[in-house]
């Protein structure tokens, strides 16, 4: 059953659209974008060429028309009815530009590499950003959950940030307006982030590559790298490491239909074959359920799940959740 009807909402923006110079879907196949290559399709795609295009684009578009944000599709779990309304992409040559703006700072556009952050930084001598090396999504997406890793967050580095909201106004954000918390920013989930601009220290080359290096050898030795996967898929508990208390309830190499938690680290889902939405997303409340049953701790979701189910394949929230 087709769920979105793209051509259709298309249509309804009517000529407004010629004037854009950026991309626009019909339809669009959300596998081809999530690393988890599940999912249904995207109403409308919208590909901007650059900021003032989004702004264009935002400026034409009808407020009750919902309205998605994705990056490189790293931490997205899209479910099978699709996602309706319009998803806007952010395009590598509008917004994936990484440069040096001053001593020790570096601008970066919202779909660069968080990897791509961290390589300019070491070939500067800027300390700081080896923790990137070691996320495989964008910066868009590090700015809007504060991802962090070997000691790292991004929140440590962030001086402004720039947005644009759903009517198509230009905001700089401080680090205080981001007010970051784990995982998560305060600030409003209208915004799409464009760019931003960090700050380092100096530090010798060497000791930022070795640093690198150790992050390197870190996610290729425990983590699946070469699979299909969506990263880590819960949060942290206080005190508690999500991977160990999946093991401990007995979860490591769980399957659920093509989707699997995997047995090099159980807090990595992955799609070892023809997963669907639903696989991953069903497998993912079993794992929590069985952990509430075992420890009575409430793991919460950190892969971002979004979209509708297809009828009679619908996703309850296990019985010990509240609602997120």
């Amino acid at each position: 059953m087709k769920q979105v009807d793209g051509e259709k909402l298309l249509a309804s923006l009517g000529e407004g659209v010629n004037q854009l110079r950026g991309r626009l879907t019909p339809d669009a196949s959300m596998e081809r974008v999530t690393w988890f290559q599940a999912g249904g399709l995207a109403e409308l795609m919208f590909q901007p060429h650059d900021v003032d295009d989004l702004v264009t684009f935002l400026k034409l578009l009808p407020q009750e028309v919902p309205l998605t944000v994705v990056g490189v599709g790293s931490n997205l779990l899209v479910r099978d009815g699709g996602i309706p309304g319009v998803v806007v992409r952010l395009s590598a040559k509008g917004f994936g530009q990484v440069e040096l703006v001053g001593e020790n700072r570096i601008r970066a556009g919202a779909i660069c590499p968080d990897k791509h952050i961290a390589a300019m930084a070491m070939d500067n001598g800027i300390g700081g950003f080896a923790f990137y090396y070691g996320i495989p999504g964008s910066i868009g997406g590090a700015l809007r959950m504060n991802a962090g890793a070997n000691g790292g967050e991004t929140s440590q580095r962030v001086v402004e940030v720039h947005a644009v909201d759903r009517q198509g106004n230009q905001h700089v954000l401080s680090k205080e307006d981001m007010g970051y918390t784990y995982r998560h920013t305060a600030a409003s989930k209208d915004l799409i982030f464009t760019h931003a601009v960090f700050e380092g220290y100096p530090e010798e080359r060497a000791k930022i590559r070795a640093d690198m290096d150790a992050v390197r050898q870190h996610r290729e030795t425990v983590q699946p790298i070469k699979e299909k996967t969506g990263g880590s898929t819960f949060k942290n508990p206080d005190g508690h490491s999500a991977w160990k208390l999946i093991d401990d309830a007995g979860c490591r190499g769980l399957m659920n239909g093509g989707a699997q938690m995997s047995s090099l680290h159980c807090n990595f889902m992955i799609n070892i074959g023809h997963a669907t939405g639903y696989d991953l997303e069903y497998l993912g409340e079993m794992v929590r359920q069985r952990v509430f049953e075992h420890s009575g701790i409430k793991l919460e979701w950190e892969i971002k799940r979004l979209g509708i189910f297809m009828p009679g394949r619908e996703v309850k929230p296990f019985q010990g959740a509240t609602a997120e």
